[in-house]
């Protein structure tokens, strides 16, 4: 990738990776606070601003670096994690479930107003801002749907890997969350081998499609 396009790439892709990842675990907070942990409250971070849940490397160079180096066909990053104190829940196994599934949920939400924000780019007069509105639209929906497939993966320390530990057995759970130290080991093979890609793609190409559908 040269540098021109690479600096194009930063330019369209900036905005939506900050939001999507920030916004995710601002949504983890909120959930928590709502069923009763107020650890995230407490420290600030739930908070629609990006800053507060910035992680220089893992929101800013990671997912920029990796989407380079796929030629803009896969992406990964994280932010700094929200705390949630699982004790402080109020009911913690059930409800540790609907905290993991914020976030993803946080995603399908701003995937459909990147939507929006593509029809309306579409029905703006042809030009420059135009055309770089509708860009960074269109990027928008494929880094949130991305990100909310990859964390819906049963695998911990992923949200999907938290939600299936919430609804195990408690014996089984137990046994599935000690795989969790593993968890990112395993997830860097899978995208290194392109499993992950196989595995995310069609779903986020057929749900990309049926947004667009449904908005457009």
């Amino acid at each position: 990738m040269d540098v021109n396009h690479a600096l194009q790439t930063f330019a369209i892709y900036a905005l939506p990776v900050l939001f999507a990842i920030t916004l995710h675990e601002a949504a983890h907070g909120y959930v928590a606070r709502h069923f009763g942990d107020l650890t995230a409250h407490a420290q600030g971070r739930i908070s629609l601003n990006p800053l507060r849940h910035l992680d220089l490397v893992g929101t800013v160079l990671v997912p920029l670096a990796i989407l380079f180096v796929s030629g803009g066909n896969f992406l990964f990053g994280w932010a700094k994690p929200v705390p949630v104190n699982y004790s402080a829940l109020r009911k913690p196994r059930q409800h540790m479930a609907w905290v993991a599934a914020a976030g993803p949920a946080a995603n399908l939400a701003m995937a459909l107003m990147w939507a929006a924000l593509l029809k309306i780019a579409l029905l703006l007069p042809g030009g420059r801002a135009s055309e770089f509105l509708e860009l960074v639209a269109q990027a928008g929906i494929l880094v949130n749907l991305i990100f909310m497939f990859l964390n819906l993966l049963p695998i911990p320390p992923l949200d999907g890997g938290r939600i299936l530990t919430s609804l195990l057995p408690s014996r089984a759970a137990w046994r599935f969350a000690k795989i969790e130290p593993w968890g990112v080991p395993i997830l860097l093979v899978l995208l290194f081998t392109n499993v992950l890609n196989g595995v995310l793609a069609p779903l986020v190409d057929v749900s990309g499609a049926l947004i667009r559908a449904i908005v457009l």
